[in-house]
């Protein structure tokens, strides 16, 4: 039997029927009726989502002559690390002010945070002043992502708002191709502050655009900000994440050191689930998990996260240390990732609008990116690329065709008045799994490099070759360096492709569930 949840917008006089007569209160009007001004607007937002995400993917190309320019090599990761953790921290927040004071002023101090972190990364004359500017980068860009989505979420219905959706696909792929492109290109032309400086008129374009255009809708309840389960969630997810890398920090998983972040961890998670019995407007409702379909979609998001943003660095890796392309070349290569997932949420997106319904697609998402890491674990040094570009394609189809399905179900699955603070739960438990599994993917590729113990002609240190260093070695080296990296990725393969297997296992406990099809006033077109 179907569950069909109640729309989360009204219908128009007269088109109640007998699926939809038991549905609850109706929610409130759309928050833009002219399709012209509404395309505009989510025009504005994927301006900015594109801002936000190009950011990292630039980032990560220049990191090698910012390091150049301030040393400090061993901070390297955390010029990555701060941002993503700092942005996942601050996702309930924003989702609650959302909830609370409209969501107009708050994706707007979004982007305000962050083209102000990006001016402050382009004057930053240290390494730990550039990880400062960082999360104050991540304070805003955290804010961007989760108000977007929310936003959404009032202009489109259910059905409709899958395909809108979808389009945030195109967006990552542009940005995932573009990036590592124009971040070569601006560190060598204009310096790498360039990387940086270039979101200044962006995100002024965008402020303009959203104050002029976006209306404000003043919220029907008093704003009471949950200060403390904000401060407890963040502790909670800084220890999680410090703990997960704590290896490198602390030397070891059961370090004193390590166990202090773990009992800090689990003192503020205690802390986090007392207040928020208490707080009258709590960051994360707790109601929420009483639905186990809640549950579920937030595994299905966090082992997404995990394989889906949590390995691409590592993947990008594998292809420069086992197949000697050049970081261009690679980049390149990603296209096949990046085409996949676009492709895979379009179609997603279209068939969600058709059919109303998510479940066999969320399931089939989980199982396509777990075989495809499971045929990554049997690649090595001499693999064509042709197979890994196949094998790269079915991996971003996959990804593609369930990254939109956790924040449609649980939204629809929550009430009307939390949308906000369900949506950003969503996006923190992807960016968490995230942040989690590229500090279990280090380790698991440290300790397969430690433990061989070779010796390479010409190399010192294998693990500090750049690819320029590495296309320097005779063929011999080269090979021996290739080897070694592929026996060390061969694990890091299998525990990303045991994660998805956790998301496929609860994608097939979801119920059946049935999107509602609402009819918006002036809404001809089926989705």
């Amino acid at each position: 039997m179907d569950n069909r949840i109640s729309p989360a917008v009204p219908l128009p006089a007269g088109a109640a029927s007998a699926s939809v007569a038991a549905a609850p209160p109706l929610a409130d009007a759309p928050l833009v009726t002219d399709s012209r001004l509404r395309m505009v607007i989510f025009i504005l937002l994927m301006t900015a989502m594109f801002m936000a995400t190009l950011d990292n993917q630039i980032v990560s190309t220049a990191l090698p002559t910012i390091v150049a320019e301030f040393g400090q090599l061993e901070r390297f990761g955390w010029v990555g690390s701060a941002y993503l953790l700092a942005s996942s921290a601050v996702m309930p927040v924003y989702g609650k002010l959302g909830d609370l004071f409209g969501r107009k002023y708050v994706i707007m101090a979004a982007v305000f945070i962050f083209t102000a972190g990006s001016l402050v990364c382009g004057l930053t004359t240290s390494m730990n002043g550039l990880i400062a500017a960082r999360v104050l980068q991540a304070l805003g860009g955290g804010g961007i992502m989760v108000s977007i989505f929310s936003i959404n979420a009032d202009l489109f219905e259910p059905r409709q708002r899958a395909r809108y959706q979808s389009f945030s696909s195109l967006v990552l792929m542009a940005s995932g191709a573009l990036g590592p492109v124009l971040g070569g290109f601006l560190s060598d032309w204009f310096g790498w502050r360039s990387i940086f400086l270039v979101n200044l008129p962006i995100g002024i374009l965008v402020l303009a655009g959203l104050a002029w255009l976006l209306p404000y809708r003043r919220p029907s309840r008093r704003p009471k900000i949950d200060y403390a389960g904000a401060l407890l969630l963040a502790g909670t997810i800084a220890s999680i994440v410090i703990w997960a890398d704590s290896a490198e920090l602390f030397g070891s998983l059961i370090a004193r050191s390590s166990l202090g972040v773990v009992a800090f961890g689990l003192v503020c998670l205690v802390g986090f689930v007392l207040v928020e019995r208490r707080a009258p407007e709590p960051v994360v409702p707790l109601g929420l998990f009483r639905n186990p379909t809640v549950g579920l979609l937030l595994i299905v998001s966090m082992t997404s996260g995990a394989v889906g943003i949590g390995s691409v660095n590592y993947v990008a890796l594998f292809l420069q240390t086992t197949t000697g392309l050049s970081p261009t070349m690679a980049g390149l290569l990603f296209i096949a990732m990046t085409g996949g997932i676009a492709a895979g949420s379009l179609t997603s997106g279209r068939l969600i609008a058709r059919a109303g319904r998510y479940k066999w697609l969320a399931a089939l998402s989980s199982f396509g990116t777990m075989t495809a890491l499971l045929l990554f674990s049997f690649a090595h040094a001499g693999t064509p690329i042709v197979l890994i570009a196949l094998v790269m394609l079915m991996q971003g189809i996959s990804i593609g065709i369930g990254q939109q399905i956790p924040v449609i179900g649980v939204q629809n699955a929550a009430s009307h008045a939390d949308v906000g603070a369900a949506t950003s739960t969503v996006t923190l438990t992807r960016m968490g799994g995230a942040s989690i599994a590229i500090s279990i993917y280090g380790a698991v590729i440290a300790h397969g490099m430690t433990s061989r113990q070779i010796t390479i002609p010409g190399v010192t240190n294998i693990k500090e070759l750049s690819p320029k260093m590495l296309a320097a070695l005779p063929p011999e080296a080269q090979s021996m360096v290739a080897d070694a990296y592929a026996a060390a990725f061969h694990p890091l393969f299998l525990t990303a492709a045991g994660i998805i297997g956790l998301g496929f296992l609860a994608a097939l406990m979801l119920k059946n569930v049935q999107l509602p099809q609402a009819v918006l006033a002036g809404e001809k077109k089926a989705a």
